[in-house]
């Protein structure tokens, strides 16, 4: 569950981090009542789960009552790469001199939680890390002892961090590897911190995501999930229960278990078409429940065509062919051509199940996936 940065920055603050005054917004006349109280100069966030909000228009400097006005007229509303902003955070200006980035995250190679730190602040962490990662500094933590006091002034003076500021970032890091440990989390940074001219630090943005998997065991978090999802779409699947990420393309990909999914994305890519959505419906899945799965799918304006691959283990064949047939026949006209990969346990009762006239049926994976490709390309046309 991905926090938006207004929730991580309460958290944050609580648990001691400065951070900026600000003001949640939903209209125009609330953005203008939190600019008066905060004072100018003034910055109108766009709150989404998207990154290079600033690029793309969702972030801006208000000087002035009017250009506050045409901020929050311009950023409420916008389609912001695929998402509609219905909220913005109203904050007050900073008068920074640098920006850090400092964030906490797993290394799934090492299995251990890795604390990171760099001089490079205010520009999106995956670019340094692929043009320059000389320029973070970082340093694995062993879960059992969690964040030693040394461990993080270690990786602060490392990553070369003024001396000045430099115990302030630490105490930073530590503060987040506590909530990181606390509340579950799988990643959590600030990007930018700024230092001030007057040699404070600041956590002028905020991102913290939450282990969905770890949610009953904290109420304060789970209270904030139905905040947290970014349209319809997104709130459908917590609804439902299933493991989904929205993507960018028009292939719809449905199947069982997180490594099929994954492997039918990069079947997608590399047949030149583009995934429109991560969606693993789970094993033993009913017909009910793979109904939910193609309506989700389908209600994606951006999909062109789905597959639907599924290798039957715990989930049988004859119950993803139920599934799929009764889905379909809710339709007066399929919406989107669907292809249909089934292996594995009752695979071909599955087949003699389903309803060809509805769905085109593959026997492999890679020709139902270029199959797939091929009617999102039509589609589009």
């Amino acid at each position: 569950m991905k926090l938006h940065e207004y929730q991580a920055k309460d958290i944050f603050a609580e648990a001691g981090i400065p951070v900026p005054e600000s003001r949640l917004a939903s209209s125009v006349d609330e953005v203008m009542e939190a600019v008066e109280d905060i004072g100018y100069p003034a910055a109108i966030k766009a709150q989404v789960h998207v990154g290079g909000r600033g690029k793309a228009g969702g972030i801006k400097i208000a000087m002035d009552e009017d250009e506050a006005r045409q901020a929050a007229e311009d950023i409420l509303g916008m389609d912001l790469k695929g998402y509609t902003v219905e909220k913005v955070l109203v904050e007050a200006g900073v008068d920074f001199e640098n920006e850090l980035y400092v964030g906490i995250t797993m290394d799934r190679s090492e299995g251990k939680p890795v604390a990171m730190v760099s001089t490079e602040g205010g520009v999106n962490i995956e670019e340094v890390a692929e043009e320059n990662p000389d320029a973070i500094a970082r340093e694995h933590i062993d879960p059992a002892f969690g964040l030693h006091p040394y461990q993080a002034r270690k990786v602060v003076f490392e990553a070369g961090i003024p001396r000045d500021v430099a115990f302030d970032v630490a105490s930073f890091l530590s503060t987040l590897y506590d909530l990181y440990e606390a509340n579950d989390a799988s990643d959590i940074e600030i990007n930018p911190v700024m230092i001030t001219s007057d040699r404070d630090v600041v956590a002028a943005d905020a991102v913290m995501n939450i282990d969905d998997d770890a949610l009953f065991r904290h109420d304060d978090l789970a209270a904030m999930e139905e905040d947290s999802y970014e349209d319809e779409l997104e709130a459908k699947a917590g609804e439902y229960g299933f493991d989904y990420v929205r993507l960018s393309g028009n292939t719809g990909i449905i199947g069982n278990g997180a490594g099929l999914v994954m492997t039918t994305l990069d079947l997608v890519d590399y047949y030149g078409g583009t995934p429109a959505n991560f969606l693993d419906i789970g094993g033993g899945a009913k017909a009910e429940r793979v109904a939910n799965a193609l309506d989700m799918v389908f209600s994606d304006e951006n999909v062109d065509s789905v597959v639907f691959n599924i290798f039957g283990g715990i989930t049988r064949g004859d119950e993803v062919a139920k599934g799929i047939n009764e889905a379909l026949e809710q339709f007066d006209e399929i919406p989107k051509p669907v292809v249909v990969r089934l292996a594995g346990t009752n695979a071909e009762e599955g087949m003699e199940i389903l309803n060809t006239d509805l769905v085109q049926v593959e026997a492999t994976l890679e020709d139902a996936v270029q199959r797939a490709v091929e009617n999102a390309k039509e589609v589009s046309q």
